[in-house]
Formats: C-alpha cells, sequence, structure tokens
C-alpha cells in the first residue's frame, strides 16, 4: 500500500470514528416534567448604534452531558425559520472555568457540552446580531426603536417541554426608553427592567418593542381586561392618533368581543412600530402582537385604507391560531416540527374576520373592503398555479420557501391559503345563510367555537373533525365534503360560490378602484397584471409577471428593467396612455426593455385596454356583503 492510500485510509478511519463520536452525543427526547430551577435571561439592547443584543443566560445544571438547544420552529411563521445565522459569540463557563461546545452534525440547532464535577449551573453569552439592512433579514435594532423576540435570544435545555421551563427575563434598554410588551413587569430600576419569571414558552409568545418615542394608547376604556395599543415611531410626530382613528381601533376591540363573545388573554398589547427603518412585520402572539408599517400610517391616514387591515387580522389571531390551535401546532419544543396541514383555518378565517373586523369597525370602509375582495378574487381566479398545485399543498411553503422571494409566484404558489382560504370562508359564511334563510351565518360559528371557556389562556386544540362539527350544530350539512371539494380543488377559476351568493360577480374596468390606487401608491408599482400580464416598480423594473400572460409570452423576466414606450422614456402613465391608444388602433404596443447589459425591443399586440379588478352586483340577489360588513 503507497503512503498516499496509508494516508486515505487513516482519514477514512479517523472521519468514521469522528462521526460515530459526534452521532454518540444524542439529543433528549423532551419530557413533560418541571425543569429543576429557572433560568435567568439577561439582555442588554442598549447597543442601538451597532444593533447588537448582549445575552447572559444562567442556567440550572447538574454534572454531565447536557444539550443545549437554539429555536428553529418559530411560532407565526410556521417554518424552521429561528435565526441561528445571527447568533455569535458563543461562550460557555461553569464556576468560573470555560466549557467547550460542539455543534451537533445533524442538528445544527443543538450545541453539547459537558457539565464539569461541582458544577450546579452553566452560564451561557453570546450576541445576537440584528440585521442592518433588508438583505441580512428582518431589522430588529434601529437608532429608534428596538425589538427583543425572546425566541431569538434563548438557548434552553434539551429533554423538557418548553411550557415546563421556567424563565426569568431582564431587560437592559437605553436610557429613557420606554416599552410594551404582554410580559408582566416585576419592577424596573432605571432603564434595568425584570419581568416576572414565566414559562419559555409564555416568554417566547410575548414580544417587546421599546423606543425612544414611544406612547401607549387605551383602546378599552373600563373594559373588564386591559387592551392597549403601544406605539413606537421614527418620530415623535409619527406616533400621535387623533382622536378620531383612535376611536376606530377602540371599536376593532368592541366588535372584536361581539364576534367572538369571549376574550382569552389577562391582558393584550398591540406592539405597532411606524418606521422606514425598523423591519415591517405583523405577528400574532396570544396576549400581544407585532406590527410594523410605514411611519405614515396615522399622519398620512386618507392614503393608507388598504393598508389598514394588519392589526384586525393579528388580534383576531388571539382567538383563531393562538387560542383555538390546530392539533399539529401543538409540540412539545420550538425544535419540533410544526404540523401545518389546517393552516386554511388558522390564517384563512383569520384572513376573513379580519377583514370583516377591518369594515364592522370602521378601520376601512365597506366599499373599500369590497374593493380588497375583489383584489383577492381576480389574483386567484387568475393564477395558473392552480392547475397543477392544490391550494392544501400551499400549507407546506412555510417550510419549503421560508418566505425567501421567488421568481414565478403566480405558477409556483406560495402561501396561498391566507387569501384562498378567506374566499372559502366567505364561500361558508353565504352557504350558511342561504341553507338557513338568513337567520344563521359564521358569525354563529365564531361564537360557538372561540368562546369556549371564556377567560381561559391557555390554548384549546382542534381537529378537522371538530370544526365541522361545530359548523354543523349552526347548520346541518355536509361540511366534510363542502371544505375538502374546495381545499384540495384545482379549477378552474378560484373558489368564487361565495362571492355569487353574496350578490356579486367578478368584472373589469378601465379604472382601477381606489383601494387598488392605494395599494399601488403604498407599494411603490404600477399593476398591469390583467392586461400585459405583469406589473412594473417605480424604478421601472419588471415585477410580477403572469405565468402565460401577453409579457411572459413576449420573454420578459424579473431581471428586465422596462427603458421606454412606443419611444418614449417609461412612466406609469405613458403605458397607460399606450395601452388606450391601442383599444382604438392596430399598430401593437412597443417596449424598449434592457436585460443586464443588452436592449431590446418587444411588440405587444394588445388591443383590450386597461383592464382593473372589481365588484359589480347581481341585481336578483341580496346584497349580503352589506350583511356581513356591517358593524354589530
Amino acid at each position: 500500500m503507497t503512503v498516499t492510500r496509508k494516508l486515505t485510509a487513516l482519514a477514512a478511519g479517523l472521519t468514521l470514528a469522528y462521526a460515530a463520536h459526534a452521532f454518540a452525543a444524542d439529543i433528549p427526547a423532551p419530557a413533560n416534567k418541571p425543569y429543576p430551577g429557572t433560568i435567568v435571561l439577561n439582555v442588554d439592547a442598549t447597543d442601538v448604534g451597532q444593533a447588537i443584543f448582549r445575552v447572559r443566560s444562567t442556567i440550572p445544571a447538574k454534572p454531565g452531558a447536557m444539550t443545549l438547544l437554539y429555536p428553529q420552529w418559530v411560532p407565526g411563521q410556521h417554518g424552521p425559520t429561528g435565526p441561528l445565522l445571527q447568533l455569535a459569540g458563543l461562550r460557555i463557563t461553569a464556576n468560573g472555568q470555560p466549557v467547550e461546545w460542539t455543534r451537533d452534525p445533524v442538528n445544527v440547532y443543538a450545541f453539547h457540552i459537558t457539565v464539569p464535577k461541582g458544577a450546579a449551573q452553566i452560564e451561557a453569552q453570546y450576541e445576537y446580531l440584528s440585521p442592518v439592512t433588508g438583505a441580512q433579514g428582518r431589522i430588529t435594532m434601529t437608532p429608534d426603536i428596538l425589538g427583543v423576540q425572546w425566541l431569538a435570544m434563548s438557548l434552553y435545555p434539551a429533554g423538557y417541554y418548553t411550557r415546563q421551563i421556567p424563565v426569568q427575563a431582564n431587560l437592559t434598554l437605553p436610557q429613557g426608553w420606554q416599552y410594551g410588551t404582554a410580559l408582566e413587569t416585576a419592577s424596573r430600576e432605571g432603564d434595568v427592567v425584570h419581568f416576572k419569571p414565566t414559562d419559555l414558552e409564555t416568554l417566547v409568545d410575548s414580544p417587546l418593542f421599546a423606543g425612544r418615542y414611544f406612547k401607549q394608547y387605551d383602546l378599552d376604556p373600563g373594559g373588564k381586561v386591559p387592551v392597549r395599543l403601544n406605539v413606537v415611531g421614527d418620530t415623535a410626530e409619527a406616533i400621535e392618533a387623533k382622536p378620531e382613528q383612535l376611536k376606530l381601533h377602540q371599536a376593532l376591540v368592541t366588535q372584536a368581543y361581539k364576534l367572538f363573545d369571549s376574550y382569552h388573554y389577562k391582558h393584550y398589547d398591540f406592539l405597532f412600530a411606524l418606521s422606514e427603518d425598523f423591519g415591517g412585520i405583523g405577528r400574532e402572539h396570544h396576549q400581544s402582537s407585532e406590527n410594523g408599517v410605514m411611519p405614515g400610517y396615522f399622519t398620512e391616514w386618507a392614503k393608507g385604507e388598504s393598508g389598514r387591515d394588519l392589526l384586525p387580522h393579528e388580534y383576531t389571531h388571539s382567538w383563531n391560531g393562538k387560542f383555538r390551535r390546530p392539533a399539529g401546532q401543538n409540540v412539545p419544543t420550538f425544535n419540533q416540527p410544526l404540523q401545518n396541514e389546517l393552516l386554511w383555518v388558522y390564517e384563512g378565517q383569520t384572513q376573513y374576520w379580519g377583514e370583516v373586523l377591518s369594515a364592522r369597525s370602521g378601520l376601512i370602509s365597506a366599499a373599500a373592503s369590497r374593493d380588497a375582495l375583489a383584489a383577492a378574487a381576480a389574483r386567484y381566479d387568475n393564477l395558473p398555479g392552480r392547475r397543477w398545485r392544490a391550494m392544501q399543498d400551499t400549507v407546506n411553503d412555510p417550510i419549503i420557501v421560508q418566505r425567501r422571494a421567488i421568481g414565478w409566484g403566480d405558477w409556483q404558489r406560495s402561501e396561498d391559503y391566507y387569501v384562498e382560504g378567506q374566499l372559502i370562508w366567505l364561500d361558508v359564511d353565504t352557504k350558511i345563510r342561504e341553507l338557513s334563510g338568513g337567520k344563521r351565518s359564521l358569525d354563529d360559528f365564531a361564537k360557538a367555537f372561540y368562546s369556549v371557556e371564556n377567560g381561559q389562556i391557555g390554548p384549546a386544540y382542534y381537529t378537522f373533525d371538530d370544526v365541522v362539527k361545530y359548523l354543523r350544530q349552526v347548520q346541518e350539512f355536509d361540511w366534510a365534503s363542502f371544505l375538502r371539494t374546495r381545499v384540495t380543488g384545482h379549477g378552474p377559476g378560484a373558489p368564487l360560490d361565495g362571492l355569487a351568493r353574496a350578490g356579486y360577480k367578478l368584472v373589469y374596468t378601465e379604472t382601477p378602484t381606489d383601494y387598488l390606487k392605494g395599494a399601488e401608491e403604498r407599494n411603490k408599482y404600477a399593476d398591469f397584471t390583467y392586461s400585459l400580464g405583469f406589473s412594473v416598480r417605480a424604478d421601472g423594473t419588471i415585477g410580477g409577471i403572469a405565468w402565460d400572460g401577453l409579457g411572459f409570452k413576449a420573454g420578459l423576466a424579473a431581471t428586465s428593467t422596462l427603458v421606454a414606450v412606443n419611444n418614449k422614456a417609461y412612466k406609469p402613465d405613458v403605458l397607460k396612455s399606450a395601452i388606450k391608444a391601442a383599444k382604438t388602433g392596430k399598430d401593437p404596443i412597443e417596449l424598449l426593455v434592457k436585460t443586464g447589459s443588452t436592449y431590446r425591443t418587444i411588440k405587444l399586440d394588445y388591443h383590450d385596454g386597461l383592464r382593473y379588478p372589481r365588484l359589480e352586483r347581481i341585481a336578483d340577489k341580496p346584497d349580503l356583503l352589506e350583511k356581513i360588513f356591517a358593524p354589530k
């Protein structure tokens, strides 16, 4: 045997030996028993200049093998998206001496250590590095705002249910900053906040927003339990709500109580960031929600109607998704896979009730709510991906895609259980109304399904059969077949029976609705999806391209930039004028397109004018949307 072959054999043997050693470090299975001791978690959030959270965690331990886990499966994101990338500088000590750690070679979210003899605890020090650009991830710290997602700050011992691990959290804030959270505060000493001990699952479900500019609004004055809107922003002006704006948010709480006839929190805290720099977010929690939008929410109120459904959606989740949870979401730790098969109930029905409560509270007018429904109906009625992929399969997208950008959204599909789910629940609502002669509706289901054990905080889990059972209690019908047909169907077209029963049909006109105008302005794009088959961003780059649409067939891609239209520099109005002119002419529309360093002219032989979706009344049917959107 040559020296080279001997060395190769030796290396292979060492590799196998290392692998055997590495795989021998088993990760303890979670047990439903109390963890012996309380973790003390200290987070220093004062370095807003460099966007660094510094963490020190003291964890009771006993000598011998121990595995620490960093959360992988993120509640509310429905996938394995724990920000392990941002964890850095991990150092572990016991009795003041270093303890080496080894990352598990298969489960990279697990860290193996050996606790030395005589040690009763270990101390882990590390940093959570907030992204500083959107390309790195969601920005959670700016010079004026910070968001503490305890999941991102936590290491916890394997072998126990997270709800059985006690944690006492402490947070050091920048000088003078105020905060909002669902956590109970034990004390505040200067800028160090001590929270009451709780279990790890509750801690992770109770994020915190803090800011240089902070204001708290009471959304249920005199109510049985507090409901608060905690607002942080880039400026003091941005967080000032006018009385008439505050009244609409208070109406949201009133209408939710009338709908669900219950509450399942000790207090509820909306965490609301109004910022250009702090990352946008909408994430549900049982007794709070994280919400981040652009700073003009209050100051440019008239322009933002189409974006005011965020708070109603996340608030609805306190009932649907956090109190009432699909059985597949009942996992013992943050490192066990979530089962997402009922997300079309969890998120789809929340999408429906969020839109309904937006209208009933007056945050969004009934007219704008109809326009939003028209946009949703058009989107899914023209979705070619439905031909090969049922909506039921899209519940896997939080795992497959993990909310990364995709190239061909209407062909690949994405998390369509939200809005297509909304259309299905409109179908259910109108079917109940039809079968009962208008005596009952999905409101009756909401009262029955979500008001169980009013005041209970802990979750109540459900299965598909439970949903069917409660629907049958409201109105006898074969709901199992009704729902299965819709969630596993392929079309053609979207499930729009509910729209027709409500007295409306989807049509297209040359004038966009105010809702669509607002969406275009807020998102800075021009939408030609239902005419030329693509949209264009403010800088001229091609946005969403309709699969098999006119632009697609002409070879447009998301890497293209629209430079000129009929020899005139591109502006949205220039392209709109060209489309209008082509309707009465025979010449094609000429587009000068740049892809990389290559320019080319494409000709679109299109003569059907601008097309924007809206709803039109069916004359011989009652207007059920008027009843659905009317305040109670």
